[in-house]
């Protein structure tokens, strides 16, 4: 008897649902913060990791300027951009920076970066350097730093939370179980670490991190990070949903419905951050200026009530 031929079972292709989907940016307001990217030859996280929220945010002349290069010396599998041989430092970079700032006359600046391994202090100066400039140039802007973790930096933590960002920021990403396949290269507890130095050295600093949901945790993981992130006295958390990127990057273990981040953003306030963004379409720069100007009022409210 001839034996059945079996059909290779076709890989499970998850279809993004409704309240993930963005429409295509098209307005005039859009063109011009490109333009004008392009024209002071900035990096930006919000093209290089393909945010889904990039024509929101440019329509409003809010960007997040990524320094250091766009080539990154890791290659964590959740993120879009390039991985391999760095750039060259640019020297003007800060200038750049400073000069697209104050034509865009923000309020509230965000600056990240690529993981530089290469340089001795993972790029630390070159944060500090952008700081400073932007402190000259534009005093009434605010200032919002998500750097990596400057793992094996001897002093490279200390030279950026000295420059007295107003928000430092530094994303623990996911739950730790997972950082082995998510996040090779780095380790949970000294994420942890550089958030509570931070705040250590600077205390009048808010400090912030953030996860993303649909990578296979659990809710008693993401429960347990928020206990983790209060611990080191971190002020703010961000909880979005993760997006494959390309077939090349982990695969989305599922698209988590909104009423599930509300559930986080509850108890998140109820652990005692100042701040939590928890939606799916929530990243770390989404809505920051927003967010930062209602952080700084809670803790000034909360310094009354102590009063």
């Amino acid at each position: 008897m001839e034996l059945p031929v079996e059909t290779p079972a076709k890989p499970t292709v998850r279809t993004k649902p409704d309240w993930i989907r963005v429409k295509a940016p098209t307005s005039r307001e859009y063109a011009s913060t490109r333009d004008l990217i392009r024209e002071h030859k900035l990096n930006t996280v919000c093209e290089e990791a393909a945010c889904p929220n990039i024509g929101e945010c440019w329509s409003k002349k809010h960007a997040t300027v990524m320094i250091l290069g766009s080539v990154c010396t890791r290659a964590c599998a959740f993120c879009n951009i390039k991985t391999g041989r760095p750039d060259l430092l640019d020297p003007h970079e800060p200038d750049n920076l400073a000069a697209a700032v104050g034509k865009l006359g923000l309020s509230h600046v965000v600056i990240t970066s690529v993981d530089r391994d290469d340089l001795e202090d993972g790029g630390a100066a070159h944060f500090a350097s952008c700081i400073q400039k932007l402190r000259l140039t534009s005093p009434n802007t605010t200032i919002e730093i998500l750097t990596p973790d400057f793992r094996a930096k001897a002093g490279a933590i200390e030279t950026v939370a000295r420059a007295r960002p107003d928000v430092y920021n530094h994303n623990i990403e996911t739950v730790p179980r997972l950082y082995a396949s998510i996040r090779p290269g780095t380790r949970y507890f000294h994420s942890l670490m550089l958030l509570k130095r931070v705040k250590e050295l600077e205390p009048q600093t808010f400090t912030k991190s953030g996860i993303m949901l649909g990578l296979g945790e659990t809710k008693e993981e993401v429960l347990q990070v928020m206990d983790d992130l209060r611990a080191a006295d971190v002020d703010f958390m961000t909880i979005g949903q993760y997006l494959q990127p390309t077939p090349n990057h982990a695969k989305v273990d599922r698209y988590v419905p909104p009423e599930e981040f509300e559930y986080y953003a509850r108890q998140a306030k109820v652990k005692g951050f100042l701040m939590v963004s928890s939606s799916p379409l929530t990243r770390s720069s989404y809505h920051a200026g927003e967010d930062f100007a209602i952080m700084r009022a809670e803790r000034e409210r909360l310094l009354k009530e102590v009063a």
